[in-house]
């Protein structure tokens, strides 16, 4: 469909709109989806039109989506759909029609019902012997559909079969760890000892097995899947309503309720998030990164890059019968009311004064959305409380501004000991993402960054490490300010848009506020503002990179675009959501786009993501990479960095630490079995395997904890010395020394006490107490230190010094 055709069909909608406002008693969800496809042809980079060539891409991702494993419809059913809808789709959307939508997610809801009865069948009729020599593919996302239901029931008992053997092999592993941990007990009780618990564990907020926690610090899901395959085994949105623990049940009892659950969860779906699928496979046609999102996810988006919202400060988990008070934000609206408790079960939720409303068997999202509101408004909640379930107690709470601490900017100091040569005193920042109160602006990365900075600074740091590692992006802005911290004034980032029109924004500092050594860490899952930020300082020569192979590749930029405006005036909008809508490409100071190909780093290390299908090259429908003209901008040193010797170095140290080889022959076998994309349907094949791996981590574990103690023997006390920086303490006279922080100081909540099993993750395991990565990091920037401060030939024949040679 052309666009004089395009906007001849919305004026007239438009009109007809304004003809009957009486109609528009809720929001129109065809005269959104249609809004959408105008502001997507009208606004996006590539200017693509939304014609038949989207349609078909269109409807091959809401297939997808509906069906990721390609297991509940057949080759028949979507061979109807192509017919129907591959080159009209576009024509249905601009006329405001959803019909197709709705009516493809009903057919799938009845298939999923048909494939649920079908396992119900089986799984009592069938006998599954796990003997054969049969297998199955792990990933299906590109496996055909089944041609026909008699294929399907084939390919159906195949998974069946996988995941009772997957559920008999979860029960044989626990026994054989119920009977490990028992075993050890009675050794620590002959020999008169008691193993220690670590001290301040962090708490779990998540029994992965048990519940799903979503409140108010929940992050935007980026998966819009009606139910998630995991493998070949289908698991539900949220966590099953438990009637007895599911250590206690079958295998076939488990298998039966996850299924149950995924058709329970496609059922509670509304018209509202069939549309949220169908047009989040529309802004997928344009590209991976433009987005459609729904008023929840919106809510959550804004909540993500503020870290703040407006509610009672609680961390909610999915339980039966309702949802589990799992955390309380220290000096948020709960904890000061003071009676909620950890544990505490809701029931039933009311506004005001309103009536309560039962929650139990609610999504929790659901859940979430009702127990947030306005400021100052109050909402009543009837719990169960955890020192009392035969009791019922009502609890009201005024809403507030409730600020999330854990994923703000934080820093350590370490110091190295003696056992690792001269003393290196180590600034190291964390940055999980490039945050920002886009709408009061009273919350700012660079602004908390440059705190830690400056206090870091202050205690006579040795060098720098930013931590970029998982940081998937955020404020264009925040990244921009961050890099001048580092860098004097000059151009950051260029950007083109849809004319070919390129613009760059630059750093306002007249001089950087850190000037000394300095290495940002990377790795596959650092994207968008984080790549700018690295490729920036690459290209200045002002830091050295250090990573995996490369980083994400998301190389666009994104506005946020409210849907409501596009509109009629009297339309019922609060539905209408918003258009995330890539309008740019971003590009390198020196010409190149981090699109596709990433930041490649200086020094790379090994790392298993560089063998799974991260990045933006596993995406779909990609915008492609290409080069600008570089701009001008003056090098922070006259000459590069030592990068040959130090990558030597590194070679050396990584071809001798256990840890490193671990990883790499991991990632070969991991490369082995994505190629091979098939798992034995055989017990005992799967038990070698198993126990293949177990006694291989078993070795490595060994190995590990040998070579920790013979670390600490060494040492005694004179390890790393590990002092904690939070935004909270940053300006107070004393370090706070790793043995007196905790987790709740990081991440302002106290949560419920760890479950047994639950692992530390504080790198207490590994000599020195660092984890490996970090601890090569560490390394890495001695070398730099010692190798910049090393005298060259130069500067012995005509006297000047090394810091004179590198000045820009």
């Amino acid at each position: 469909m052309n666009r004089s055709f395009f906007s001849q069909v919305a004026a007239a909608a438009t009109a007809l709109a304004l003809l009957t406002p009486s109609a528009q008693a809720e929001t129109n969800f065809g005269q959104v989806a249609m809004h959408v496809a105008y502001m997507l042809q009208n606004h996006h980079y590539s200017k693509q039109d939304f014609d038949d060539k989207v349609s078909g891409t269109m409807l091959h991702n809401y297939l997808n989506m509906l069906d990721f494993k390609h297991i509940f419809f057949t080759q028949k059913d979507v061979d109807e759909f192509k017919d129907k809808y591959e080159t009209t789709l576009d024509d249905h959307v601009l006329m405001r029609n959803i019909s197709p939508a709705l009516e493809i997610y009903d057919i799938y809801k009845e298939r999923v019902k048909d494939r649920v009865e079908f396992l119900k069948k089986a799984i009592e009729s069938e006998k599954f012997t796990f003997d054969s020599k049969r297998s199955i593919e792990i990933k299906r996302d590109k496996a055909p559909w089944p041609k026909d239901k008699a294929e399907q029931d084939k390919l159906w008992l195949d998974i069946i079969e996988d995941n009772l053997l997957a559920e008999r092999l979860v029960d044989e592993a626990r026994i054989r760890d119920e009977k490990k941990k028992a075993e050890k007990a009675a050794a620590a009780k002959k020999d008169g000892t008691a193993e220690a618990k670590p001290k301040d564990s962090p708490a779990s907020t998540v029994n992965a097995a048990a519940s799903t926690t979503k409140p108010e610090v929940q992050a935007p899901e980026t998966a819009k899947t009606p139910g998630t395959p995991e493998a070949t085994k289908v698991v539900a949105k949220e966590t099953p309503k438990k009637d007895k623990d599911e250590k206690d049940m079958t295998p076939k009892e488990r298998v039966l309720k996850d299924y149950t659950t995924l058709l329970e969860s496609i059922d509670e779906n509304d018209s509202k998030d069939v549309v949220n699928f169908f047009l989040s496979s529309l802004a997928t046609a344009y590209d991976p990164h433009t987005e459609y999102m729904s008023t929840d996810e919106s809510d959550n988006f804004k909540i993500h890059m503020s870290h703040k919202l407006v509610g009672i400060g609680a961390l909610l988990g999915q339980k039966d019968d309702g949802a589990e008070i799992q955390g309380i934000v220290v000096g948020g609206p709960a904890d000061k009311q003071g009676e909620l408790k950890l544990n505490d079960r809701i029931t039933a939720v009311a506004q005001g004064e309103d009536e309560f409303v039962d929650v139990k068997y609610l999504k929790l999202q659901k859940i979430v959305d009702m127990i947030r509101g306005e400021k100052g408004t109050t909402v009543r909640l009837k719990i169960v409380p955890a020192d009392d379930p035969s009791a019922n107690r009502v609890i009201a709470i005024i809403r507030d501004e409730v600020p999330l601490k854990e994923k703000l900017a934080n820093a350590e100091m370490l110091v190295t000991p003696p056992d690792l040569g001269k003393p290196l005193k180590v600034g190291w920042i964390n940055l999980s993402n490039f945050y920002a109160d886009m709408e009061n602006g009273t919350v700012s990365t660079s602004a908390d960054v440059e705190r830690l900075l400056r206090r870091l600074m202050k205690e006579k740091i040795d060098g720098l490490v930013l931590d970029l590692r998982d940081n998937g992006g955020g404020s264009l802005d925040e990244a921009i300010k961050l890099t001048g911290l580092f860098v004097p004034s000059g151009p950051v980032v260029q950007a083109k848009d849809w004319r070919g029109g390129i613009t760059w924004r630059d750093s306002d500092n007249e001089k950087p506020v850190y000037d000394g050594p300095m290495i940002v860490l990377t790795n596959k899952a650092s994207a968008s503002a984080s790549e700018i930020l690295a490729a920036a300082l690459q290209d200045y020569r002002r830091a050295l990179i250090v990573g995996d192979q490369s980083t994400f590749g998301k190389g666009t930029v994104q506005t946020i675009l409210p849907v409501e405006r596009y509109m009629p005036f009297f339309s019922d909008k609060k539905n209408a959501g918003d258009l995330k809508v890539t309008i740019q490409k971003f590009y390198r100071i020196a010409g190149g786009s981090t699109q596709l190909k990433g930041v490649v780093p200086d020094v790379k290390l090994p790392s298993i993501r560089d063998v799974l299908d991260i990045g933006e090259g596993a995406a779909e429908n990609p915008l492609p990479y290409d080069t600008i003209p570089p701009r001008k901008y003056p090098l922070f040193r006259k000459d590069a960095f030592p990068v040959d010797e130090i990558n030597a170095r590194v070679a050396s140290r990584i071809a001798a630490n256990p840890e490193f080889q671990y990883i790499v022959d991991e990632s070969k076998r991991l490369k082995d079995k994505i190629d091979r994309n098939v798992v034995t349907l055989n017990l005992a094949e799967r038990e070698k395997e198993r126990m293949e791996t177990e006694a291989r981590r078993d070795k490595q574990n060994e190995e590990r904890e040998k070579r920790t103690q013979e670390t600490a023997d060494r040492i005694k006390d004179k390890g790393f010395q590990i002092y904690h920086l939070t935004l909270d303490n940053v300006d107070k006279p004393e370090l706070v020394p790793h043995s007196a922080f905790t987790k709740e100081m990081n991440s302002g909540m106290r949560t419920a006490a760890a479950k047994d099993g639950d692992a530390a993750g504080d790198g207490s395991k590994f000599p020195y107490g660092i984890e490996p990565m970090k601890l090569e990091t560490i390394h890495i920037l001695r070398d730099l230190v010692e190798l910049d401060n090393k005298p060259t030939t130069a500067a012995k024949t005509d006297g000047k010094s090394q810091a004179d040679a590198t000045k820009p």
